[in-house]
């Protein structure tokens, strides 16, 4: 029997998990997963896990070639563009394959209102004087509203942000997206927002907001996904199988 091939999965994600559930008990594949270790919890990967930064796409490269990495799979977030990036650049110079783990965009449907913008920095400016907005961008970058103090701003966020970060004004709460839409309307009522402000994650764990802001007749200004320039592309974890037994 020839050794298991060796895999590693930049991860974060629901789909990074499921993948590595999936792969974790495949004699054919040996999987490393690399988590940067801010939200995730190593627990819940069946595999070998690695945490921390590689130092840029140079430092990734030395790796993929120390361990002898014969695929690469990044399942990272669909806005850690600088990870990516880095897996694009590094793939190439280790002369390894990329694939992407990528899952769909949300789509506006009848009855949405939506206006793209094509960062944060235009979504805090898109707002209107004394707006009343439910922000849900994550933590790494609310300080881009702080400047708006004419806001009344309800922020969600998973992990609490970092000691000394300028948040806007109003509540911050701190939790997981909900997956049920009343839940949603809910909050949404009760803080009486007039804006949802959100990055195209895509997937169904945030979907339920925008369920919500089309219910209750909301305004969404939605941040489009950064681009990304190289490597394979595919939308699930039955693909991205698919893309590795082709490599064996």
């Amino acid at each position: 029997m020839s050794a298991p091939f060796p895999v590693l999965l930049l991860a974060g994600t629901g789909e990074a998990r499921a993948l590595a559930g999936r792969l974790a008990g495949d004699p054919r594949f040996h999987v490393t997963a690399s988590l940067a270790g801010a939200v995730e919890r190593p627990e819940v990967y069946p595999v070998r896990v690695r945490i921390g930064g590689f130092g840029g796409s140079q430092g990734l490269d030395t790796w993929l070639r120390g361990e002898g990495i014969a695929a690469l799979v990044d399942a990272t977030h669909p806005f850690a563009a600088r990870i990516s990036a880095n897996a694009v650049v590094a793939s190439r110079a280790a002369g390894i394959p990329l694939v992407r783990l990528e899952r769909p965009a949300w789509q506006a449907a009848p009855g949405d209102d939506w206006q793209e913008v094509a960062d944060l920095d235009e979504a805090a400016a898109g707002l209107p004087q004394g707006a009343r907005p439910f922000l849900a961008v994550g933590r790494k970058e609310i300080s881009r509203f702080s400047h708006r103090r004419d806001l009344d701003c309800l922020t969600r966020m998973i992990d609490p942000p970092e000691p000394g970060t300028l948040l806007p004004p109003g509540r911050l709460v701190l939790a997981r997206p909900s997956r049920d839409v009343d839940a949603e309307a809910a909050l949404l009522e009760q803080h009486g927002a007039t804006h949802v402000v959100t990055k195209n994650s895509g997937g169904p764990w945030g979907e339920a907001k925008l369920l919500a802001a089309r219910r209750l007749g909301l305004p969404v200004i939605m941040v489009r996904r950064p681009e990304l320039i190289g490597g394979e592309v595919v939308a699930d974890v039955p693909a991205a199988l698919a893309w590795l037994e082709a490599r064996l």
